[in-house]
């Protein structure tokens, strides 16, 4: 029978926003007013977030549950009226928010002051594309798919920043048609460099594997349009979050097997799986 090839994507895991951030939730246990908060999950994986609980960091909604302590703004970044609330309650605030996600917001707030009419290319109800509107005061637009732009008017001026976790093809899809809209175009590219380095090496790797395991949590944005673009690659695609996911009969008949995780997703987490998967016998054709 024998073993199954597995092969890591070149670029896969956790990255520098998220690894920043973790490093300030760790100190912020160690050595910050108790008890410890983040709004909402600090990154986008369970399994991180369950862990942070053991050690007292748990995650809210509303920074009116929180009367005294420490507040961790996550990586996605928020309205900064909510941080000034923080503040104005006596909350010993830690911005986490990833340098890529606060250089959007920046990019957002400085187009909207410069008398651009913003467009915010990404996913409407993410945090990350909250966050990035509230620093336009909510007068930024969304633009999701190419299909959105048939409800923006023309303008004189239109800016455009994108979610920091989107690819490099639908930022172009959907400047090639904001460019007929407008007397002037200014486009700021706030996808992060680890994003377009994930997401390059999955779909070298998907072009080469015959089925491909993406780990990463399922609430994750940049994870989720990792095994979207091992799909488009024309490869079966499996997305998990732990290798407890792993089903043997998917590779029945295979014989390489790629992995790669999302920016969210620990070693630990992506170790396991390649583990796993590395002892499982392949299959033969019946």
């Amino acid at each position: 029978m024998g073993r199954l090839k597995v092969e890591r994507a070149d670029y896969a895991g956790y990255c520098y926003g998220v690894e920043r951030a973790l490093k300030m939730a760790s100190t912020a246990v160690k050595s910050h007013e108790k008890p410890i908060y983040t709004l909402g999950p600090i990154i986008h994986n369970p399994q991180v977030v369950e862990l942070f609980k053991k050690s007292g960091v748990n995650p809210i909604d509303d920074i009116k549950d929180v009367k005294k302590g420490t507040v961790i703004i996550r990586t996605h970044g928020i309205d900064p009226k909510v941080t000034d609330k923080a503040i104005d309650r006596g909350l010993r605030v830690v911005d986490a928010t990833c340098p890529f996600v606060a250089k959007a917001q920046n990019c957002a707030e400085e187009l909207m002051r410069g008398g651009y009419e913003v467009i915010v290319i990404g996913e409407r109800d993410h945090p990350e594309v909250v966050g990035i509107l509230a620093h336009t005061d909510g007068l930024a637009r969304v633009v999701e798919e190419v299909s959105d732009i048939a409800e923006i008017d023309s303008a004189k001026k239109l800016g455009v920043v994108v979610q920091t976790t989107q690819s490099l093809t639908k930022l172009r899809e959907i400047i090639a048609e904001l460019a007929s809209l407008a007397g002037e175009i200014k486009i700021y590219n706030t996808i992060c460099n680890a994003t377009t380095q994930r997401q390059e090496a999955a779909r070298d790797l998907a072009t080469k594997a015959d089925i491909m395991i993406v780990v990463g949590g399922k609430n994750s944005a940049n994870t989720s349009r990792l095994a979207s673009i091992c799909e488009e690659a024309g490869t079966k695609t499996h997305h998990i979050e732990t290798a407890d996911e792993i089903d043997e009969t998917w590779f029945e008949g295979y014989e390489c097997v790629g992995v790669t995780a999302g920016a969210s997703t620990p070693e630990w987490l992506l170790d396991e799986v390649v583990d796993n998967i590395s002892k499982i016998d392949k299959g033969t054709d019946n």
